[in-house]
């Protein structure tokens, strides 16, 4: 489960890194003009992807967790944070109804919906207690687990 939990947890920086160029490249083809290539399409249908992915693996270690925890469905946190990112997984989806609108319809439309998108997603990760931005979640349970499992050429385990 910690797997599942580290993925998504380093998953969530791809996701932001895609949108910031996926905002960055909309932002530019806009301003000069250009029309609606499929580099356009392919940064916001890239955004997209890795957003169902995103909740897929969230969903699973959801599901997962709560299961497995006491009241692991009952903490409102979780509830929060898997609502807000269900809409911004909707509005990250919204670039594609508009394939037949004209150019620059299509590049704001696209700009306001991943703004958004992304807006939520940094909405829904505060969400969450702790610190949940500058940590890979999950590493905290592994780091002890691999310091512990050194072992020599020989298989032998080394001291210290």
């Amino acid at each position: 489960m910690v797997v599942v939990l580290i993925l998504h947890s380093i998953l969530r920086w791809v996701v932001i890194a895609v949108a910031l160029v996926a905002l960055g490249a909309l932002w530019l083809r806009w301003r000069r003009g250009l029309p609606y290539d499929p580099g356009a399409r392919r940064w916001s249908a890239a955004f997209a992807g890795l957003m169902d992915l995103q909740v897929l693996v969230g969903v699973v270690f959801f599901v997962w967790n709560g299961a497995l925890i006491p009241n692991g469905f009952a903490l409102r946190h979780r509830w929060e944070h898997l609502a807000v990112m269900l809409v911004a997984v909707v509005l990250a989806h919204l670039p594609a109804l508009w394939k037949k609108r004209p150019d620059a319809i299509r590049y704001r439309n696209g700009l306001i919906a991943i703004g958004l998108s992304l807006l939520l997603i940094v909405l829904g990760i505060s969400a969450l207690p702790g610190d949940r931005w500058w940590t890979i979640t999950g590493l905290a349970f592994v780091a002890p687990l691999l310091a512990s499992i050194r072992y020599s050429r020989e298989g032998r385990r080394l001291q210290g």
